[in-house]
């Protein structure tokens, strides 16, 4: 019997605001242990807490982001559980009444037609502590707390079991990841928690409608480690059904050393939590002027900005697709562009050298000596005649280093293109009275001798002769020779 997985996402991301959700606490990550806390982080007796407006605006735009319905009235709730990093002994979320719901995230898996996964809701919640038990401080049998991270503002975008594969499952997590970058209210980085995915997994029979015993399975920090895990889980599921067993609704945690998902507990329902309306808090209301005063900071997003690239600049789709997935290197490139007539130039500029920079200084693109301005010199160089392709990459590498202008580079290195004839007419005689060889091999009709000879020219300019002068003057001497 064949089976299909059925696949849903519960996606946590940490908004990028400065202070918690609920106080004015710190959220600044890799702070030292229990310093980012005050009474109501800890949900002492007598507090009360207050939201975070900013938190309303960072969810305002993922809602436009994602085309989902923004609930006019939405109200927090107390999702009540005991576990040691929740010092409250509840969480403040939302349930029957979310901020927003009926989104949708285009996919496109190994050059298929794009699809939608349809979002079922994105609501608001604050972020738990975390329990330290397995690093070198902490005894065998011992577990400390951090409470720095509670009461940090999060968002939960939660799908619909639309997926069918686990590599769906990682674009969709891809695409996520790159739209709330694109907004800037989150950072996306999952091997530090500030994007955390859970995912719910079935598998039934192909063409049954009924969906299976779903698992849940947590733990995963990175998109390869979901794809992973949830192929175990798949593959698990169908075994244990092939053979006559059935499956246990339970949590399982991913080891990505060892590469399998074990139980934690069996899985909860929403009646477990005891959901009810958080009373220290008011509902949240937003009315269309406030949505319509965020939706003029959106940025361009980037489906739209891939389309434009293709569109205004002429690029191809690959090079459109590559340089719109990070919002920095879009804008470093449209920069650069703007004041270049060749657009391919510096396509190709960006996603060789500057990328290459960018991986083996291991710094983000704003952080380069090499700034859009000095790109579009480098270019503007080549088409002047200034320098060469190859003397331009050695420029390139020079400003990359010190971040000194391209012009004062070419000058002070003497790199400035020979395209003078009179100045070349030495260096190709000479070339001419060394390989005669090669000369006489040309005049016996071998064409190709033209592009050693060539070479030779070029060595012996340290690459600063224009290849254009350089073939028009050697094929004109090569023609006298034969006449």
């Amino acid at each position: 019997m064949k089976y299909e997985p059925v696949i849903g996402l519960e996606v946590h991301i940490q908004l990028l605001t400065e202070s918690k959700i609920f106080c004015s606490c710190s959220t600044k990550f890799g702070a030292e242990q229990n310093t980012h806390v005050c009474p109501i982080c800890l949900g002492l007796p007598g507090v009360l807490p207050v939201l975070n407006e900013k938190v309303i605006e960072y969810a305002i735009k993922l809602a436009l982001a994602t085309n989902s319905r923004i609930n006019k009235r939405s109200i927090f709730a107390r999702k009540n559980y005991f576990y040691p990093d929740l010092p409250k002994g509840y969480q403040i979320s939302q349930f029957e009444e979310p901020f927003c719901e009926f989104g949708r995230i285009l996919i496109k898996v190994d050059g298929e037609k794009s699809r939608e996964i349809s979002l079922t809701r994105i609501h608001l919640e604050e972020d738990a502590g975390k329990s330290v038990h397995a690093e070198s401080f902490v005894s065998k049998d011992e577990t400390l707390v951090d409470v720095n991270r509670c009461g940090t503002p999060l968002l939960e975008i939660v799908s619909e079991p639309d997926f069918r594969t686990p590599k769906e499952a990682a674009a969709y997590l891809t695409r996520l990841r790159q739209i709330v970058r694109y907004l800037g209210v989150c950072d996306g980085n999952m091997e530090e928690g500030s994007m955390r995915c859970d995912a719910n997994i079935s598998v039934r029979p192909q063409g049954q409608e009924k969906l299976g015993v779903k698992t849940e399975l947590k733990n995963m920090n990175s998109i390869s480690s979901v794809e992973k895990a949830l192929d175990f889980e798949i593959d698990r599921q169908i075994s244990v059904l092939s053979e006559g067993g059935s499956i246990s609704q339970e949590t399982l945690l991913w080891d990505a050393n060892r590469n399998v998902a074990e139980p934690m507990r069996s899985k909860e329902y929403s009646d477990d939590y005891r959901y009810f309306p958080e009373p220290d808090l008011v509902p949240v209301e937003v009315d269309e002027e406030w949505v319509d005063r965020v939706s003029q900071s959106m940025p361009e997003l980037p489906l739209a900005k891939k389309q434009r690239f293709v569109q205004e600049f002429a690029l191809p789709e690959y090079d459109a697709q590559v340089l719109s997935e990070d919002r920095a290197i879009a804008d470093y490139f449209e920069t650069a562009a703007q004041k270049v007539a060749d657009k391919k130039a510096v396509s190709n500029m960006v996603m060789g050298e500057v990328l290459r920079v960018i991986k083996e200084q291991q710094i983000r693109v704003e952080d380069l000596k090499i700034t859009p301005e000095y790109l579009s010199e480098i270019i503007n160089m080549i088409d002047e005649g200034a320098i060469s392709r190859n003397i331009a990459k050695k420029v390139f590498n020079r400003v990359a280093e010190t971040g000194t202008a391209p012009r004062v580079v070419v000058e002070q290195e003497g790199l400035l293109q020979i395209s003078d004839t009179s100045a070349l007419e030495a260096t190709l005689d000479q070339v001419l009275q060394e390989n005669p060889n090669e000369v006489q091999a040309f005049l016996n009709g071998k064409e190709k001798v033209v592009g050693f000879l060539m070479g030779q020219v070029m060595r012996a300019t340290s690459g600063k002769a224009n290849p254009k002068s350089v073939n028009a003057l050697l094929r004109k001497k090569l023609s006298d020779l034969k006449s």
